[in-house]
């Protein structure tokens, strides 16, 4: 009987010992209830979102710039990417990939807010403060893009249980609620970061002027036109930001970063030992289709480049009625075919989509290339200039009726794109203004629908495609579309992904999709 029990409680002590010895903590896995406890905690999941801000470049650009009248989608050939081709002609459904990764990086951000929002505890200090402002800013910013393009997306104010998983759309009180809340919450907490002065390079965060300039972006969406010009005044009296004094051209240069300008942007280094993740493809995408150009060996266009973002000749021509062939900021935007083959010795090789227009303010320079590749590692993504503040200003200013504060902010723009001041302003001297001063930096297809404008500007779209040939004369070919351009009633708002309404099943889809 001894030895029984002996042998007995052997078993359970050996037992034991090894269940605890396979009582391993996991490597990897984060615990949300205990993790975000320390400034370098809390630091970790804020840079999450930065990253995440920067990867919307691509998606981001490309699909506002081709749901506009300022581009063809170019490329080598008819057909070279037809999903870009549907955007820019108005023949997209549910399933166009673009629009599937622009409304899912939205909610990536959100999700990352929400969980900053759900965890870091003010108490802890200055750093979680900032982290919380902050990621209200980045949530607000994200709504404003779903609700000014989507209309109703659903409202995801927490981090999602299962049961909570088919979210209904919300109402447009809750949504425009929500990021009137969160940023003036984030305004008026302090926490968030503001330049020392209008040269201030250091500040790459986001910063109080940046989340005045959101609020006010909201308000003017909703015709809140007189708080909308106080958060745009605000801005400007801050006296920390001011319109770039060197070259107009020079503006989007990879090396030309946190300028006196920018409002705000998501950086990139330009390190060897830092490649992978940290490349632009969008600069790749636009930059101008060189393997259907001759150009010399010391050209200083970098040599590769696949030529999506073709502009279009409606918007060249708005700016010779504006400022004349010979303006100033117009030839910092753009380059005629006759400019690229006198002033760089660029010739076409073969036919190219193309209206014989190419940008010159978006150009990628031979020394911006990467590493022994044709990505380029050292371009910011840029969301927002100080020159949108004065326009949305002189917007809402002038809709509230103050027209002598909208004038004024309208002839700072045109005295830096060196024109003659106005004696008087209009809307639709603001309209193109802004479509001028703004063109390809993706903001043209959301003012079109602010404005009601979208039905007659972008009616045409699709209907042809201009081929450049090398003699520089321009044949144009119809797509053979049948139902091509902005439709109202549809196009008012885009599709929610076909991937997210199987998914979901408490989302309703918008009209005519």
């Amino acid at each position: 009987m001894k030895k029984i029990i002996i042998t007995a409680l052997s078993c359970i002590f050996a037992f034991t010992s090894c269940s605890d010895m396979l009582d391993i903590l996991q490597h990897g896995v984060l615990n949300y209830n205990t993790y975000y406890q320390t400034d370098e905690q809390i630091t970790s999941a804020n840079v999450a979102m930065y990253l995440e801000v920067r990867g919307w470049e691509f998606n981001y650009m490309l699909c506002k710039n081709m749901l506009s009248d300022d581009f063809y989608a170019g490329g080598s050939m008819r057909g070279d990417n037809i999903n870009l081709e549907a955007l820019n002609e108005f023949t997209f459904d549910a399933e166009e990939s673009y629009i599937q990764g622009m409304f899912t990086t939205y909610y990536t951000l959100i999700y990352k807010a929400n969980v900053i929002l759900g965890h870091v505890d003010p108490d802890k200090g200055p750093v979680a403060r900032q982290a919380i402002a902050e990621a209200k800013v980045l949530r607000a910013w994200a709504y404003f893009d779903l609700i000014s393009m989507w209309g109703n997306p659903p409202l995801v104010d927490h981090e999602l249980v299962p049961s909570e998983y088919n979210c209904p759309n919300g109402t447009t009180e809750e949504l425009w609620g929500l990021v009137e809340r969160d940023l003036t919450e984030a305004i008026e907490s302090g926490a968030l970061a503001e330049k020392s002065s209008v040269n201030d390079r250091s500040t790459w965060r986001v910063t109080k002027q940046f989340a005045q300039a959101i609020l006010g972006k909201a308000y003017l969406w909703q015709g809140k036109n007189l708080e909308a010009a106080t958060q745009f005044n605000a801005v400007v009296n801050s006296g920390k930001y001011k319109l770039y004094e060197g070259n107009y051209g020079d503006l989007h240069l990879c090396d030309n970063k946190y300028y006196c300008e920018s409002m705000f942007e998501t950086n990139r280094t330009f390190d060897s030992n830092n490649t992978f993740g940290n490349f632009s493809l969008y600069y790749l995408m636009i930059n101008w289709r060189m393997d259907k150009l001759n150009y010399p060996s010391d050209t200083p266009i970098m040599n590769t480049g696949w030529g999506f973002c073709s502009p279009t000749k409606d918007l060249y021509d708005e700016f010779v009625a504006n400022e004349g062939a010979a303006g100033y900021r117009l030839n910092q935007t753009m380059k005629t075919y006759e400019q690229i083959q006198t002033e760089l010795g660029i010739s076409v090789k073969s036919n190219i989509i193309n209206e014989g227009l190419f940008m010159w303010k978006t150009r990628v320079l031979s020394n911006e290339r990467g590493f022994a590749s044709d990505f380029v590692y050292n371009s910011d993504a840029l969301w927002m200039r100080y020159a949108e503040v004065l326009l949305c200003g002189a917007e809402a200013s002038l809709a509230s009726g103050d027209s002598d504060k909208a004038l004024d902010y309208i002839n700072q723009i045109r005295a830096r794109a060196q024109l003659a001041p106005l004696a008087s302003v209009t809307l639709n001297d603001i309209k193109r203004e802004k479509r001028l001063e703004l063109c390809g930096e993706g903001q043209r297809f959301q003012d079109l629908l602010r404005w009601g404008d979208a039905a007659e500007k972008l009616a045409n779209n699709g209907k042809r495609y201009p081929l450049l040939q090398p003699n520089g004369a321009i044949i144009y070919t119809t797509t053979g579309n049948t139902n091509y351009g902005f439709k109202a009633g549809k196009h008012n708002r885009l599709p929610y992904p076909a991937t997210e309404t199987r998914l979901n099943s408490a989302i309703t889809q918008n009209d005519g999709y």
